[in-house]
Formats: structure tokens, sequence, C-alpha cells
């Protein structure tokens, strides 16, 4: 039974090897080259998502109070600006952002609220927004000190 093993794997590689005689670079036709320089010149034309600013300090709230902020942006980049989904560090924080393109050279806006209640003293979040941009990522904070409610004694 080895031998027929051994005859296998040699059959096997002397096939792979030899079968392989043509020279593959001889397909290539050179239009396609070109065409394919020009399509991959357009992947490397990415949406740059800009903010006025990455992040917001509500200062001093009292806990229990829902507060917004705003943050501006506008693509600066070459091509449509997507963006796919925003997600806050908790479920105190949700975002609300375009479904739409945004066109090269539009702005756009993206609301951010806090709930506080539950969450007294500082408080540091972030929003990720998944995007096409070349990063993939962008990362919004917002903080703010919570005032604790004051807690009934029995």
């Amino acid at each position: 039974m080895k031998p027929s093993i051994l005859i296998t794997v040699v059959a096997t590689f002397l096939l792979t090897v030899l079968s392989c005689k043509n020279d593959p670079t001889q397909k290539i036709k050179p239009e396609n080259v070109a065409i394919a320089a020009k399509r991959d010149a357009k992947i490397t034309e990415l949406p740059v998502m800009t903010f006025s600013k990455t992040d917001h300090d509500f200062g001093i709230i009292n806990e229990g109070e829902i507060v917004e902020h705003t943050f501006t942006f506008t693509n600066t980049g070459k091509t449509p600006l997507l963006i796919m989904s925003a997600k806050g560090s908790c479920g105190c924080t949700v975002p609300e952002w375009p479904k739409e393109p945004i066109a090269p050279g539009a702005s756009g806006t993206l609301l951010v609220s806090f709930n506080s209640n539950g969450k007294p003293n500082l408080q540091n979040k972030q929003i990720t927004i998944t995007t096409n941009t070349k990063k993939g990522k962008e990362v919004l904070k917002i903080k703010a000190m919570v005032t604790p409610k004051n807690k009934v004694k029995a």
C-alpha cells in the first residue's frame, strides 16, 4: 500500500509541474491594463469626514437631564460620504445621523443626546461612526459632570 501512495504523490507532483507550459503573461491585453489602472486610481479617492470639533463638554448638569449637542461635519473628499452606523458607548448616548450620502463639499450634522439618569459624577462617552472613509471609523466624544440626585433616607 505504501508504494501506491508514493506513486500517487509523485504523479500528482509531475502533473502539476508539467501542466503549466503556457506563460500566463501572454494572455494580458494592454488595453485591459490601462482600464484597470484608471479604475484603481478612482478607488483611492475616498471621502474625508472633517468635523468642526470632535468633542463636546456639557459642563455641569443635574442627574436625570437629557442634553443634546449637534456635531457638524463636511465631506472634504472627492467621493460621496456614507455613514453606515453611529453607536454610543452605552445606551445613555444616542446618535442620529444622515442616512443619505453626503456629496463632496457638502455638510451634514450628527445629533447626540445624552440621558444622565442613573449616571452621577463625571461621565465620558464616545460615539463611534462607521463610514466609507479611509479609516472606516470616526470617533466623537462627549463629557458632563452630573450632579447626583439627593437620595431620601427613610
